[in-house]
């Protein structure tokens, strides 16, 4: 019997919600997200309210919701918003009777561990088949970088929610040496996040100018963006090529330490330099790892093209938690 549920995707920015069917420990169908601006609402319950105005019609009394922050607590905070979510309120406050919750980024690997093969496209390494066992690195090229790990066994799946973002940044040439030294003028530690995501694009831009004893430029993350995606200026360009060439490296990094025979790449800026990725030295960076090389060259690096991982994957989470 098919059960419905409201998938959620709670963000700092956007809270996007989607009625969904679950049965069998699976999703069934997802309908349309509708997306409201977390600014626009002061609480979760607001936000239901508006959603059920949307859809016209009472909501179930399920909830599948992926959360963008930590969500071991009883108090739900979003990193970047003043929402505030109590567990033990949801049922007086929204009806809710089952209730699963998961970090936003490990709802996206709960959807690579359900997705159909259909669902991805090869960037780079062998072709073929998915792995039905092993593990495979999630990685999320967004505002920040997303990681978790998927471990599938004969007997099911395992989602490893990680902070593989936070991972310190080594750099591997002197172009690099010169971005860490300028990075650690700006923070007390350099991540990779701090490099290989949105907003890591106007610190490499803005360190290249540096190195070249040019004026460092106080541009926004969106007009370096452009500039890079335009060619209006070749040093964004550069700064973007850079970008492209360290994410390999880091996804390769990842993938070495998780010990994985697959990497998925998901995220909407990931998906939207998909044809850009492809043709950068993305693939070369990602198999350099000197004495694992030929290791790195065994392993598949897929990108995910759902519209709503996010979405789907909360509710594949609430699915195998009530099937």
């Amino acid at each position: 019997m098919n059960r419905a549920v409201v998938a959620a995707d709670i963000g700092g920015t956007h809270a996007r919600f989607a009625l969904a069917e679950v049965a069998g420990g699976r999703v069934v169908s997802l309908g349309e997200p509708a997306t409201l601006r977390t600014a626009d609402h002061d609480s979760l319950q607001s936000a239901w309210g508006e959603l059920g105005r949307i859809t016209g019609t009472g909501l179930p009394g399920n909830l599948a919701m992926a959360f963008a922050g930590p969500i071991n607590e009883q108090t739900l905070k979003l990193t970047n918003s003043s929402w505030v979510i109590e567990r033990n309120l949801l049922g007086e406050q929204l009806g809710i009777v089952l209730c699963t919750i998961v970090n936003d980024f490990g709802a996206v690997a709960h959807a690579v561990a359900r997705l159909g093969q259909e669902n991805f496209e090869q960037i780079c390494g062998p072709p073929g088949p998915r792995p039905e066992t092993g593990m495979t690195s999630v990685i999320g090229l967004g505002t920040g970088l997303g990681v978790a790990q998927l471990l599938r066994t004969d007997d099911g799946y395992h989602v490893i929610e990680t902070e593989g973002g936070h991972i310190g940044f080594a750099p591997k040439d002197e172009v690099e040496d010169r971005l860490l030294a300028f990075l650690r003028l700006r923070f007390p530690r350099v991540s990779v996040e701090r490099i290989v995501a949105g907003s890591g694009l106007a610190n490499i831009y803005a360190a290249m100018a540096a190195s070249e004893q040019r004026a460092v430029p106080t541009l926004g993350d969106e007009l370096v963006w452009k500039a890079a995606i335009d060619g209006s200026d070749p040093l964004a360009t550069a700064a973007l090529d850079r970008l492209l060439n360290l994410f390999g490296a880091v996804a390769g990094d990842l993938a070495l330490a998780h010990g994985s025979n697959e990497v998925v790449i998901a995220g909407g800026l990931g998906y939207r330099l998909k044809d850009r990725l492809a043709a950068s030295g993305f693939a070369a960076h990602f198999i350099e790892k000197g004495r694992f090389r030929e290791r790195m060259e065994t392993i598949p690096v897929r990108m995910l093209n759902h519209p709503q991982p996010g979405l789907y994957g909360a509710a594949a989470a609430f699915a195998r938690e009530y099937p």
